[in-house]
């Protein structure tokens, strides 16, 4: 399958990472990508000195490097059970994308799948949401089931990170259920790299196979196409074109 978006890649802003955006770029157009998502985490991270003026500050990225159209984004932290995220309203508005998640450190550990399922449904009523990343990570379990149907009724794409099948040990199965899921309900799905470093943009090896072995339809795919990653941002309120 050819993938022409990557909707999840980190820089050194988010202290934890390794690449520019430039250099994400470059690697982008080098493996024939033709858009990437900048999805540094939020601020309550802690990370790479970042604060929430770097996300007001992202109209200054330009929207073609080395060919490659970029989305200015962000990795939104879920911080409590109301779907709480950590970057006010007036930031998330001047965003082409917004993914949100529960991190540790961020979110607090040890609640149960329902609280835990409640905190991302909340998240995902958040107008602003438009995609919800790694949510098979088993170190915050949820109920599958009312996660991908509230997803998939507020148009809100679900996230198969490839990036989980190394560093969230035990994501698998959980992501496979979501997969098919979501194969079932006709819910729109995204691949997300969450590349660290350059070398990982697009990089959706395992993230591929589990979709594949899921039956998720292609046309639910975001990353297949550009224009349909611009389409589905333009439904969410979006004032993007390419």
């Amino acid at each position: 399958m050819k993938w022409e978006v990557d909707t999840h890649c980190h820089t050194i802003a988010s202290g934890h990472a390794y690449s520019t955006i430039a250099e994400n770029a470059e690697a982008a157009s080098k493996k024939g990508v033709r858009m990437i998502a900048i999805t540094d985490h939020g601020p309550a991270m802690g990370e790479g000195g970042i604060n929430k003026y770097y996300f007001w500050n992202m109209r200054v990225i330009p929207r073609t490097i080395n060919g490659v159209y970029i989305l200015r984004g962000v990795e939104a932290n879920i911080l409590d059970t109301r779907g709480t995220l950590d970057l006010p309203e007036e930031f998330l508005q001047r965003l082409d994308i917004v993914l949100a998640g529960l991190h540790t450190g961020c979110f607090p550990q040890g609640l149960s799948a329902e609280e835990n399922t409640q905190a991302i449904i909340e998240a995902i009523k958040n107008p602003y949401v438009d995609i919800i990343v790694h949510p098979g990570n088993p170190e915050f379990p949820i109920n599958i089931d009312r996660f991908v149907e509230a997803a998939h009724a507020y148009n809100v794409s679900i996230e198969i990170n490839n990036s989980s099948f190394i560093s969230r040990q035990g994501s698998e199965k959980n992501c496979s259920l979501i997969a098919k899921k979501a194969a079932e309900l006709g819910a729109t799905v995204s691949l997300g790299s969450d590349a660290h470093i350059c070398f990982d943009i697009a990089n959706f090896a395992k993230a591929e196979k589990l979709i594949e072995d899921a039956k998720v339809p292609q046309e639910n795919i975001l990353n297949t196409s550009a224009e349909k990653v611009i389409d589905f941002l333009k439904l969410k309120g979006k004032e993007i074109t390419l």
